[in-house]
């Protein structure tokens, strides 16, 4: 069975490496869901989840939400574009509009409770 993510980071600290980010996007590149996550709490189980997802196109971030109230996600896009949807409870298109890296670091901040996808538009 192929693996999903990383393992978690030991210890009080964690560093984004140069050889970290290749590993993952060289993993991304060749696994079947065109992903890997690099989790960066410590522990699977902790109330509070950080992660940073390598992703190529043709993977797929079903739309979904984070109902409990400590759940908001932050996205910030190191490299490439993706294309960011929003929805309504009922599936309809709210918000669509296409987030890259440069020529600065994309920031998208998620509130609990929003609908929300994206397409990956660039490799790594």
């Amino acid at each position: 069975m192929e693996k999903l993510a990383f393992e978690n980071p030991a210890g009080d600290l964690f560093y984004l490496s140069e050889e970290l980010i290749e590993k993952g996007m060289r993993k991304s590149r060749n696994s079947a869901r065109l992903r890997i996550i690099q989790p960066i709490h410590r522990k699977q189980d902790a109330e509070v989840q950080r992660l940073i997802n390598f992703l190529q196109p043709g993977t797929y971030i079903r739309p979904h939400k984070h109902p409990l109230p400590h759940t908001s996600e932050s996205i910030i896009l190191l490299q490439g574009a993706i294309r960011f949807m929003t929805f309504n409870d009922s599936g309809l298109k709210l918000t669509d509009r296409e987030i890259t890296a440069s020529p600065l670091p994309g920031v998208i901040d998620i509130e609990p409770d929003v609908w929300h996808s994206f397409l990956v538009l660039q490799k790594d």
